[in-house]
């Protein structure tokens, strides 16, 4: 089997079980348990407990059950049960 070198700017970490995360609404009216499958300093590639209903381009990724470490997120892409998602840089 041949490896595809890596092109990306900003190298993934892959974690193995995927870690716990939630997608919640930005004006925190709901939340989405899911799983981080790999993260880069610029994105995720998340697994939602169900993609019905999460029909927003932008959420807060929530890294921690109390919210203490967050990403607000846009969705980059769809396949499947999976989502890539672009974090967004906070405007000072």
């Amino acid at each position: 089997m041949v490896s595809i070198p890596e092109k990306r700017k900003f190298p993934r970490v892959g974690f193995d079980r995927g870690v716990d995360a939630w997608i919640m609404s930005i004006d925190g009216t709901w939340r989405l348990a899911c799983k981080m499958l790999d993260a880069s300093a610029q994105g995720a590639r998340l697994m939602p407990a169900s993609l019905q209903g999460l029909k927003e381009k932008e959420f807060f990724l929530l890294l921690s059950s109390t919210g203490l470490a967050y990403r607000r997120c846009e969705v980059a892409w769809v396949n499947g049960d999976e989502i890539g998602v672009r974090f967004l840089k906070v405007k000072r």
